[in-house]
């Protein structure tokens, strides 16, 4: 906004040289403690050879992923929100088609399931990428590469407690995972089946909150309060409508989508398929209240508030650890299913407490901005 165009390209040059260093540093500790971490979760004998495989393989698209958050931020900070929604829908559609291609068609197991999702990672990540090199204000200099500690600091402690928000949470999915593997291949291979198509499930959530982000932050810094307001009520309308329209779809044709994911004797792939829709089921039912989640957070946090969103990932971290401890014990297997819908609504109860305090405090603030104008003119 304030057209320093220059000072720009160094935070970006800056932003790319953390998430570099943090990529690698992800990357070399996923390889060296993936049979630690896997041995922590209590992997079954028979599946670790494979899920070795798969996580080692997954680490290895950790730039990837990095690349593709870096460049789509700067889209979005840009105002363009529209490019990283269409590299998201284009990787997960890809995804889709590629796990089809790799495991029922070539066979190539658990590899190739992990390997499509780092393929579909690189193509939306080079998809943002050859949009940014278009944009004329983005063109680098020599003066522009020159790296600050002051700005890195700065930049790091902005980013904080997001990053530890999503360690807590990925905490508490280890542990989910944990929990899960003391039931068998069998359920094993059903909640995996269903968690292959969660991205499909969170897609348009994780867009409409990176577009909320964005919208958020461009009207509050040209003071229209009001705006915020009303793009959150209409975003959120949207958002419920979207939840719906994704939960009739995997309702009705999520058997079929499943089989894609599961192999085996008949026998076998029956059982699997079973745990795996009534899994997907409950998800898909109670999709509005992740949506509501995304579409939330992502506006308090375009608010400038990074501590109130970092609450609602402890909330959620206790939720599913909690849950997915007790329920098992209560309901039996199926105890787990509800694990993540209790992180989402530990999530939501925070955060909209959160909002309603955010827009008093934005709202306070603008009557008071209103004042001093007014005695100004005077």
């Amino acid at each position: 906004g304030a057209r320093q165009y220059q000072r720009l390209r160094n935070v970006i040059v800056n932003s790319a040289f953390l998430s570099a260093a943090s990529a690698v540093i992800m990357l070399l500790g996923g390889q060296i403690f993936a049979a630690w971490m896997l041995g922590m979760l209590h992997t079954p004998d028979t599946v670790w050879a494979d899920t070795m495989l798969y996580m080692r393989t997954m680490f290895w698209g950790i730039p990837v992923v990095m690349a593709y958050n870096l460049f789509a931020g700067v889209l979005r900070s840009l105002g363009d929100g529209k490019t990283p929604l269409y590299a998201m829908v284009f990787a997960s559609l890809l995804n889709v088609a590629l796990d089809i291609l790799f495991v029922p068609v070539l066979h190539m197991g658990v590899f190739g399931a992990a390997a499509a999702t780092v393929i579909a990672q690189l193509c939306s990540g080079l998809f943002c990428f050859f949009k940014i090199i278009r944009i004329e204000i983005l063109k680098f200099q020599r003066e522009d590469c020159a790296l600050s500690g002051e700005l890195q600091l700065r930049l790091l402690n902005l980013g904080m407690p997001m990053a530890f928000q999503n360690a807590v949470i990925s905490v508490g999915g280890m542990i989910v995972q944990f929990v899960i593997n003391g039931f068998g291949v069998e359920f094993i291979a059903g909640f995996t089946a269903t968690n292959k198509l969660y991205g499909m499930l969170e897609v348009a959530a994780t867009s409409y909150g990176f577009a909320m982000t964005t919208y958020t932050g461009q009207n509050l810094g040209a003071g229209e309060r009001e705006r915020v307001r009303s793009g959150y009520r209409q975003a959120m309308a949207i958002a419920m409508a979207t939840s719906l329209v994704i939960a009739a779809v995997m309702v009705l044709g999520g058997k079929a989508i499943l089989l894609c994911f599961i192999s085996g004797e008949a026998k076998t792939v029956e059982a699997t398929l079973a745990i795996a829709y009534h899994y997907l089921f409950i998800m898909s039912v109670c999709l509005p209240v992740l949506y509501y989640l995304h579409v939330t957070r992502s506006c308090i946090q375009g608010m400038g508030n990074t501590v109130l969103p970092m609450l609602s990932g402890l909330a959620e971290f206790l939720m599913r650890t909690a849950s997915a401890l007790l329920l098992p014990k209560i309901m039996g297997q199926q105890g787990i299913f509800y694990a993540e819908i209790a992180a989402w609504l530990g999530a939501d109860l925070v955060l909209g407490f959160s909002y309603y305090y955010c827009a008093r405090g934005m709202k306070k603030q603008g009557e008071k901005r209103g004042k001093n104008e007014d005695s100004q003119s005077d």
